[in-house]
């Protein structure tokens, strides 16, 4: 490691540990000597100088905290000495002009990827089984284990387990020990090249436990995000499961669809169960018309397109004290160097923007746009207030732990995922991203409520950041994990991708690591390299109520 120690900002007043040191050891910064006056683990931060009690604390140039007591030179910053603060924001000034990054690396380059009627292109070919409510659930299980694995698909291990043979061994006469000593272990991978229809990349049900109940804009929500699912670029059509009684009605769907798609002409098979004569006819009429859409869908095939066509979902979860350094803004590089593209580029969880507002505020095209997410960003802010939250509650233990200790500090980190670019757009939940540039869409920070809500709005793949490492990814838009830190990707090799601890062992820059990103995406988005998220199958998928959630 070529430094052991980082100040992220000019401004900033505190230093950044990149190795664990103990109380007594002095260090060397800028010309002076720090003595430490207690032990600093690798991720934490430091004082660089003397701060009495209401002193600013900055970190990446912005107000992030503030000390609740005296802090010493030398002292460690923690929940202890600091609690959160940020800077109010207002609509003002634009931000003037944007020194777009290097794109001459990639210019003219293409991904293969499937070409659909409204325009878009998707990275992937995915049949779509929906309920319109929960009560629709068991059925949706049902198909589902009637069709994957017959049709070659995965189930969401990497491996199928063949009881069968244990069966045939038992009706055998076969003893306790060659049962135990049996071979039952097929690789996802075996059932993957028996695939009936190999255009298609996966047959995806998206259970959940909304539909009734709960309000009715609760339904009109779940309506509009099924929509943006059904509409969007990764998906060939799909399979509605209605009971029929319930408060997402199949009308909500089909006027949110229109809305979204207005030439709409995907198949669409919509199925109602209180119609039906009996469960097995409903059953099996969803089995035969998934079963004929997959033929239809089977007729796509990849083709070449521009790189503009890619819209990135940006998100990041199970941070920590090297996220805001390594991955977010290597993160950011390739969001910059997709927009200089004329790719798209979305950013949610605005409880994670709090503290850097009046940033993005500046960034924005317009007074229209800037106001849109100051309103929005206001409201939910309130309304966390309102049930006795708030933002400043938004840390969790982990990102604690690992030295995120105000919600200010590790909001400043994760909009690093947003890189430099003007902001086009801002878009409220369900809402679809329509410009190219770098658009803010209100998500929770919650990993998979915003994951599912990146999808929703258009994201044809998204890259999860993470320094603590999260086993999650979503159903249609392919995700990959980057880490922050190597110990991370060496632990937990089957759900990282890409490695950006060589940003903080010096071995890479931000620069360098978000090109090696950026690559890897045209992998995946022309079916060339697989996700580990994918592999594993982790296709998590909820849909944010709207009620409070940080």
């Amino acid at each position: 490691m070529k430094n052991k120690l980082l100040k992220v900002h000019p401004d900033d007043n505190v230093i950044v540990a990149l190795r664990d040191f103990k109380a007594g050891e002095r260090v060397n910064w800028n010309g002076t000597t720090i003595e430490l006056l207690e032990d600093i683990p690798v991720k934490h931060k430091f004082s660089e100088g003397d701060l009495r009690t209401g002193d600013e604390i900055l970190m990446y140039g912005v107000l992030v905290g503030k000390a609740t007591k005296d802090i010493f030179k030398g002292s460690r910053i923690s929940r202890e000495n600091v609690t959160h603060s940020a800077s109010s924001f207002k609509v003002g000034e634009r931000q003037a002009g944007w020194q777009a990054p290097d794109i001459s690396k990639f210019q003219g380059r293409t991904f293969n990827g499937y070409h659909r009627a409204d325009g878009k292109v998707g990275t992937m070919n995915y049949w779509l089984v929906i309920p319109l409510v929960f009560c629709e659930n068991r059925n949706i299980q049902v198909i589902q284990d009637a069709m994957l694995e017959q049709l070659g698909y995965a189930s969401s291990r990497q491996f199928a387990v063949e009881t069968g043979k244990l069966i045939q061994l038992y009706q055998s006469g076969a003893g306790t020990e060659a049962i135990l000593n049996a071979d039952i272990i097929r690789d996802a991978d075996d059932i993957q090249r028996n695939r009936l229809f190999p255009n298609v990349d996966g047959i995806k049900f998206l259970q959940h436990d909304g539909g009734c109940g709960g309000i009715r804009q609760d339904a009109e929500t779940l309506c509009r995000l099924l929509a943006g699912y059904i509409t969007h670029a990764n998906v060939a059509g799909a399979t509605i499961l209605s009971l029929g009684c319930q408060n997402a009605q199949y009308q909500l769907l089909e006027e949110a669809i229109k809305e979204m798609d207005p030439n709409f002409r995907k198949p669409l098979y919509v199925l109602e169960q209180q119609k039906s004569k009996s469960e097995r006819d409903f059953i099996a009429e969803a089995v035969k018309k998934t079963f004929a859409g997959l033929i239809e869908a089977n007729q796509a095939e990849r083709r070449p397109a521009p790189l503009s066509k890619l819209a990135l979902g940006l998100e990041c979860g199970g941070s920590d004290g090297f996220s805001g350094i390594s991955a977010n803004p290597a993160l950011g590089y390739t969001s910059d160097l997709l927009v200089a593209l004329g790719g798209t580029a979305i950013l949610s969880e605005f409880p994670e923007l709090n503290g850097v507002e009046q940033e993005l505020i500046n960034r924005c095209v317009n007074d229209e746009i800037a106001g849109k997410f100051a309103g929005i960003m206001e409201s939910y802010a309130q309304k966390a207030v309102d049930v006795g939250s708030g933002f400043d509650m938004n840390p969790s233990p982990g990102n604690i732990k690992d030295g995120l200790i105000t919600d200010a500090m590790k909001s400043a980190g994760a909009a690093k995922k947003g890189g430099t670019s003007p902001v086009t757009d801002v878009l409220d939940y369900t809402e679809q991203a329509t410009k190219p540039g770098l658009n803010l869409l209100c998500t929770p920070g919650n990993d998979v409520e915003s994951t599912t809500g990146l999808a929703g709005s258009g994201a044809n793949l998204i890259v999860f950041t993470t320094g603590l490492g999260t086993p999650t990814g979503n159903p249609i838009a392919p995700t990959v994990k980057m880490a922050s830190n190597t110990a991370l990707a060496q632990r937990m090799p089957d759900l990282i991708d890409i490695d950006a601890g060589t940003v903080i062992s010096g071995e890479d820059t931000i620069e360098s690591k978000g090109e090696e990103l950026l690559e890897y995406l045209i992998r995946v988005a022309s079916g060339k390299a697989v996700p580990n998220a994918v592999r594993l199958g982790q296709d998590d998928f909820i849909p944010w109520k709207r009620g409070i959630s940080l």
